[in-house]
């Protein structure tokens, strides 16, 4: 059986200073009353191990109490003004225990949720770097939160790039620079600031990139609740074959787009 010793901290903290006091009190020199120690103590015990913890503190601190007010009179006894305190160090003490244990309850929920969103947010994650889309989220600023796998391999960008965050006018520029894009280069510029404005402005029309290395990849911009993007990027080199029926081209693309819709639900499912 593990032993719990954040359950018995409290109380035995309040036991071993009810204890010190009484011998110094008898022993020593006089003491003044312990009770705003107790009920910091109390307030220990509920943030180390929870109400329970704390509630026992303040029953033996009201009860160490007691035993210290009756023999600092003249006379043994308690007249009103001792039980007067003792009242209130009872129901500060619960009140404390009380207080801070849902304190401490609520954190740790909180706690677990963060947890348990950090873990889904990894699985997702996970999963996207497994497909061949390119995905990219970008915030409200415009800053990439998440670059998957396949936009990393399409246009050559190094881990430490996409970890750093970078906003998007820097990723059409590195695709400029690395020559991903198969444009002439004066056209290159007019390109990228049609891109950023399709971006901003939220605008969902599929568009085909041409790429340098033959490959074709249909962008898609959708906008997030949050006032953030998810910028997809499928290959739709291979959709339409030579072998394929050309009346069917139209068809084969609305399947791929179903996938990046999807997507799109998928993620903001997970927000």
């Amino acid at each position: 059986m593990r032993f719990d010793w954040r359950a018995i901290s409290g109380p035995a903290l309040t036991t071993i200073t009810a204890s010190a006091a009484f011998l110094l009190d008898r022993l020593v020199v006089a003491v003044p009353n312990p009770a705003p120690l107790f009920v910091c103590i109390v307030a220990l015990a509920s943030s180390i191990s929870g109400i329970t913890s704390g509630l026992i503190s303040a029953a033996i601190a009201v009860a160490a109490s007691a035993l210290f007010f009756l023999d600092h009179r003249a006379l043994p006894g308690y007249d009103t003004a001792d039980v007067a305190r003792m009242l209130m160090l009872a129901a500060t003490a619960a009140g404390t225990a009380v207080i801070t244990g849902m304190l401490r309850q609520k954190w740790i929920d909180a706690f677990a949720a963060d947890q348990q969103h950090h873990a889904t947010a990894e699985r997702l994650a996970a999963a996207l770097d497994q497909v061949d889309i390119g995905i990219v989220l970008l915030d409200a600023d415009t800053r990439a939160e998440f670059i998957n796998r396949a936009f990393r391999d399409y246009f050559a960008l190094s881990d430490a790039q996409a970890e750093s965050k970078p906003p998007f006018v820097a990723l059409m520029y590195h695709g400029r620079d690395t020559g991903a894009f198969e444009l002439p280069e004066d056209e290159l510029s007019a390109f990228i600031a049609e891109r950023i404005a399709m971006m901003r402005a939220g605008d969902s029309t599929p568009i085909n990139l041409n790429l340098a290395d033959g490959q074709v990849l249909r962008f898609s911009c959708t906008a997030l609740p949050d006032g953030g993007r998810m910028l997809s990027y499928t290959p739709v080199t291979d959709l339409v074959r030579h072998t394929d029926d050309p009346a069917k081209a139209d068809e084969y693309r609305a399947q791929r787009a179903g996938r990046e819709r999807r997507l799109a639900r998928l993620l903001r499912a997970a927000e």
